[in-house]
């Protein structure tokens, strides 16, 4: 029982330490997307178009290796124009627009790297990140063509820089991980794939 509460002891007076030595901040971020979508199939295809996002952001590093990551809770709003190519009558077919937009609770989780530059890392820090984010979408499928699922993954990969030690400015894409695609009147659901590749470029002020 002794060693057990001087483990315990051990244990906290480290987390204390750890709490103490590491650079925890938090933060409002605010940006841009440009969505992506890609298809499997030719009966869909999809044009880019710009959506944003916005929230909030904690930051835990750890000062001596310059390690950490980083937290954010985002409303994101997705936007993109989608076609599909449809039966117009017996002899020809059309391309019919879906122009789609989609809400977001989006939380990342970023590993960040920053590089120590000693003559002016007061005044500009660059920092490279990488990390899963999830999507859980807010609204109801209403399209009669296609349907996506309620959580989408996505892998980002990013470089930033922090400026004046509290605004970081970043840009990252996102790598989508699971097939978002869940049902359509016109193909099999086993036989399309849709992944959900984006940009997103933000800034964030730290406090």
């Amino acid at each position: 029982m002794k060693n057990l509460k001087r483990v315990l002891i051990a244990i906290v007076a480290l987390s204390v330490g750890f709490v103490a030595e590491a650079g925890i901040r938090f933060g409002v971020k605010a940006g841009l997307n440009v969505d992506n979508l890609h298809f499997s199939n030719e009966l869909f295809d999809a044009k880019n178009r710009t959506g944003f996002t916005g929230g909030v952001m904690t930051e835990v590093m750890i000062p001596v290796v310059n390690i950490g990551f980083d937290l954010s809770l985002m409303y994101t709003r997705m936007n993109s124009r989608d076609y599909v190519t449809i039966n117009a009558d017996e002899t020809s077919m059309e391309q019919k627009e879906i122009s789609a937009g989609k809400n977001f609770i989006e939380i990342p989780l970023n590993i960040k790297y920053k590089l120590t530059l000693p003559a002016i890392e007061s005044l500009i820090k660059p920092y490279i990140y990488t990390g899963p984010t999830f999507a859980f979408k807010l609204d109801k499928n209403t399209w009669d063509y296609w349907k996506t699922k309620t959580c989408q993954v996505a892998w980002n990969v990013g470089l930033g820089v922090e400026l004046i030690k509290h605004l970081q400015v970043q840009a990252s894409y996102g790598f989508g991980m699971n097939n978002v695609f869940k049902a359509s009147g016109l193909v099999d659901a086993q036989k399309l794939k849709v992944k959900n590749n984006y940009w997103t470029v933000t800034a964030a002020w730290l406090f």
